[in-house]
């Protein structure tokens, strides 16, 4: 495929050619799908049917879970109907959605983190005030800007991606990825893309030290807590939440800075698995359904009381 500029299909990485193990990656698939979808649908239903939980806190959590189910839906589905139906194809079109779907969701999803770790910051430092900075106007001017953000965001690595032809249509990961899309692409050399990576790794780099420089401020706000029930608790809900965001930005790092092979890599599966699918499972269990004010809201929502 020599200087292919109107490729029609590309082929995605193909799990087995053993036709038990492509229903395992099915079945597989399917189950973590079910995990992160019935997860990320239980806190956004909570959060939008108890009044209780209308506080910015939630709010941004509501989103998270929206940008998560956006997520695993973007990239899933077809990975499994491929191994259903024995076939490795996504049209070129399609790829071309699913690279800018992927990326505006991951990252929203990224912008969406840094602002809660800030709304925890106000909330844990300087908790008079919290209802001032964090008012209404305020949340929504938040999330819309991570919205828009991430729009941008996607249609810029979307157009970099595909502004120039590919010498192959063989992608070496289970979606329309950006560093397997670039090793086929003909213009190995001043590629647009890497710009718009360059771009990008300062951008996520700016707000994840922003990130840690929060939580180390919250971590000591909670270290000066009296109580030690309070401190555990301050400890409870902020450690796990830095440690999520610590492992989706280190393993999408990796996944995207590493020198990418030639040929199926299952180190890079891994790694891509990590940092797109992972998260989005984790993330209501670690934010939300540990939260006894989430518990309460579904019982509610459910009539289990």
């Amino acid at each position: 495929m020599d200087n292919q500029t109107s490729v029609a299909e590309f082929l995605l990485l193909e799990f087995s050619k053993v036709r038990e193990l492509q229903i395992l990656h099915f079945f597989i698939f399917l189950v973590l799908y079910l995990a992160a979808a019935m997860g990320n649908l239980l806190v956004v239903s909570a959060v939008a049917f108890d009044h209780h939980l209308h506080t910015p806190m939630y709010f941004f959590l509501m989103n998270l879970a929206i940008l998560d189910l956006g997520t695993v839906s973007v990239i899933m589905p077809k990975s499994m109907v491929n191994s259903l139906l024995k076939t490795r194809l996504i049209t070129y079109s399609g790829c071309v959605a699913q690279t800018f779907l992927f990326i505006f969701f991951a990252g929203s999803d990224f912008f969406v983190l840094t602002v809660m770790a800030y709304d925890r910051y106000v909330a844990i430092c300087n908790p008079l005030q919290y209802e001032l900075i964090m008012n209404r106007n305020a949340c929504v001017q938040m999330i819309a800007s991570v919205w828009v953000s991430g729009l941008l965001y996607g249609l810029l690595h979307a157009g970099g991606t595909f502004a120039t032809p590919f010498c192959s249509n063989t992608v070496n990961q289970f979606f329309c990825e950006i560093p397997p899309l670039l090793e086929v692409s003909c213009s190995k050399q001043y590629h647009p893309e890497m710009f718009v990576i360059l771009i990008s790794i300062l951008i996520v780099s700016g707000c994840f030290i922003f990130v840690i420089i929060t939580y180390i401020q919250i971590f000591m706000a909670v270290l000066r807590i009296p109580s030690v029930h309070g401190r555990r608790k301050a400890f409870s809900t902020c450690l796990p939440h830095f440690i999520v965001f610590s492992t989706f930005v280190l393993t999408s790092f990796t996944s995207h800075l590493r020198p990418t092979s030639v040929k199926p890599s299952y180190i890079d599966f891994v790694f891509t698995i990590m940092y797109s699918t992972v998260p989005p499972i984790l993330n209501p269990v670690v934010y939300s359904m540990r939260n006894k004010d989430i518990k309460v809201a579904l019982s509610k929502l459910f009539h289990l009381n």
